[in-house]
């Protein structure tokens, strides 16, 4: 392999010179034909429930999720990478649970394991709460806080979840498809077609092919090498790791002070806690992620750099008084509402009582 190197040279000119550069060789690539990768051999499971494939519908829906799937193989090769960060920590909080492995699948074919996925819905993170749903599940969801993006918080929800659906439906497969639509519309097409079989119900499509496209995850991850995806160890990417601690306070605090006392940086921070909104955290209290090893004396760290941090801000506190509202305080104090909001780690919506203290600005 040639690489060509600009080496400078007076006046403005350059010269062009080829310098030697050994690369590794590709291997070639070895994958079975699309025909025989949807041959699939029974009998079949999911969450220890049989796949009915003597049904020409269901193996003729499955063999088309199979086939789409399987002609996206980067996108497979990413799935596999990223299983072995997220799949460790679902299995276990899932087993703990009580709930089967399975399950897992339904995170692939939610959000492909990113924790910044979205929908134009309004779902988040890797298992795509709606923002009333995770409310529901102690999720937190306002202007600066969004636990759906935190991949630990939101699995621990989704545990929850999943039980509360199996509960309803007595079965796991109506309980994912309860989880894509919503327990009351399944709920209210169970009751006008009387069939709680989910093969058998008349569903939106989405949800039709909800089940089938994590069964075909399934079979494909579960045994990728049959379908010509070899990786190695190292080609996975490995679990993130980190300490937490809780971080309680009236005030806000700037993320470049809690990366500071972190001994990181802000992006470090932002990248272990992506349910932090702003750059800010909201006075309450939070449970937060810092890098491996740096929660040891993380509080002696952080106590004089916030104290620094509030003498050097130029504003001061208002007690707030009997009659006031939050538009009429900032007003009186010539700030804009937003900022006022902003600094105190809340919204337009959020209520205050006589003797609380608010930051302003002078």
């Amino acid at each position: 392999m040639i690489r060509r190197v600009l080496i400078p040279l007076v006046a403005g000119f350059v010269l062009f010179s080829a310098l030697p550069v050994r690369a590794t060789p590709l291997e070639p690539a070895a994958f079975p034909s699309l025909e025989s990768a949807i041959r699939i051999r029974g009998p079949l499971t999911f969450c220890g429930e049989r796949v009915p494939l003597e049904d020409s519908q269901v193996r003729e829906r499955l063999e088309k999720e199979l086939l789409l799937m399987l002609w996206d193989r980067a996108q497979i090769i990413l799935y596999l990478k990223r299983s072995t960060r997220f799949f460790p920590h679902i299995e276990r909080v899932f087993s703990g649970a009580g709930l089967p492995s399975d399950l897992k699948y339904v995170a692939v074919i939610e959000s492909a394991l990113l924790s910044h996925a979205g929908s134009h819905a309004g779902a988040r993170g890797v298992w795509q709460f709606i923002r009333s749903t995770g409310r529901n599940y102690g999720l937190t969801v306002n202007r600066y806080i969004d636990d759906r993006r935190n991949f630990h918080f939101a699995t621990r929800a989704a545990a929850r979840y999943f039980r509360d659906l199996y509960g309803m439906f007595g079965s796991w497969t109506m309980a994912c498809a309860a989880y894509n639509m919503g327990e009351k519309g399944l709920e209210r097409r169970v009751r006008q077609q009387k069939v709680s079989n989910y093969y058998r119900l008349h569903l939106p499509l989405e949800t039709q092919r909800y089940m089938l496209r994590a069964i075909a995850a399934k079979i494909i991850l579960s045994d990728p090498a049959r379908f010509g995806f070899r990786l190695e160890p190292r080609d996975h990417y490995p679990p993130i790791r980190f300490d937490r601690v809780r971080l309680k306070t009236r005030w806000t605090v700037p993320v470049v002070v809690i990366a500071e006392a972190a001994k990181t940086d802000f992006k470090g921070i932002k990248d272990l806690n992506p349910q932090l909104l702003d750059d800010v955290v909201p006075g309450g209290d939070h449970s937060l992620f810092l890098p491996e090893g740096a929660a040891r004396n993380f509080a002696k760290r952080f106590q004089p750099l916030i104290e620094k941090y509030r003498a050097s801000y130029r504003g001061k506190s208002y007690t707030v008084r009997r009659g006031d509202t939050l538009s009429a305080i900032a007003r009186k104090h010539g700030m804009p509402l937003s900022r006022l909001l902003k600094l105190n780690g809340m919204h337009r919506r959020s209520t205050i009582h006589p003797g609380q203290k608010l930051v302003i600005m002078k």
